[in-house]
């Protein structure tokens, strides 16, 4: 029923900025766990970071202290600042939601974003 669309993706030098924005539609997801994925070429999709319907966070080690994940419930949006960007950062980001009761794991995304940086 909640639809994620992500945009913001685009080209950067290492060490700039990107912020990445997913909107969701069908519902509100106040009662939702959000979070943020990447997939590089190769390799599995893992998580960047993660924000509860508290605005308790989670962070992945390699991301720390350079991204930060935030919500907006009257918008309905999750965000993803990335600062101080590496090429290792380069990958598909994928928005993505599960409900804070009914599910274990994240059953909701969106189609990804392209995100590239450079050296």
């Amino acid at each position: 029923q909640v639809q994620l669309v992500e945009s913001g993706g685009g080209l950067v030098q290492a060490g700039g900025s990107l912020r990445l924005s997913c909107a969701a539609s069908g519902r509100t997801v106040s009662n939702y766990v959000l979070g943020w994925f990447r997939q590089a070429p190769g390799k599995e999709r893992d998580i960047v970071a993660s924000i509860w319907w508290s605005g308790d966070t989670y962070y992945a080690d390699s991301v720390k202290g350079r991204f930060t994940i935030s919500r907006d419930n009257a918008r309905n949006t999750v965000d993803l600042q990335m600062n101080s960007l590496k090429p290792e950062d380069t990958a598909v980001y994928y928005c993505a939601a599960r409900h804070r009761d009914y599910s274990y794991a994240y059953d909701l995304w969106g189609q990804g974003t392209q995100v590239t940086v450079s050296s």
